[in-house]
């Protein structure tokens, strides 16, 4: 009977190392590159919703040298990133450095600063639209601009804040 287990126990044992070692699947190498890490840190809040991150981190992680529209001769690459709630329209140079961008999205969920912002100035007001925009330079960093449209029955207002919530001037 203890041969039995014995045996049993080292079948088990072997079948083990057996299945570990055909089961191993090699993945490729991942290379994680920090190029546009000041794009990146200039635009990203991770309060903004899902399809304003998609398209600002596809524009960032964007190799021109290995599109197909790569050209050594001219200066700079105009892309585009569209997604049906927004865009962004991004300028590479020759080298694949990051030079500007320009951003919009219509109607997404307003982070948390500029919502309590609105609600604490116009309180019993709906929002039926906004629009999120933001530009970019490589020098000059980031401007992020919400513009709301505000009703409350028959009356419309237009508002414009930064990302602060902090009301910049009336449209």
């Amino acid at each position: 009977m203890k041969q039995i287990k014995l045996i049993m126990f080292l079948f088990f044992f072997v079948l083990g190392l057996f299945n570990t070692v055909f089961s191993q699947v090699l993945m490729p190498e991942v290379v994680i590159s920090a190029m546009r890490y000041k794009y990146l840190s200039a635009v990203d809040n991770r309060e903004l919703p899902q399809p304003v991150r998609i398209l600002e981190h596809q524009a960032a992680s964007y190799d021109v040298k290995n599109s197909e529209y790569y050209d050594d001769e001219y200066e700079e690459y105009n892309i585009s990133f569209y997604l049906p709630a927004g865009y962004v329209l991004a300028t590479y140079n020759k080298d694949g450095k990051l030079l500007r961008t320009a951003e919009r999205f219509k109607n997404v969920a307003l982070p948390k600063s500029v919502a309590q912002s609105l609600v604490k100035r116009y309180p019993h007001w709906d929002i039926p639209k906004d629009v999120y925009r933001v530009t970019y330079e490589d020098d000059k960093g980031a401007t992020k601009v919400w513009k709301v449209i505000l009703k409350q029955g028959e009356k419309r207002l237009k508002v414009k804040l930064d990302e602060e919530g902090e009301f910049t001037t009336k449209l």
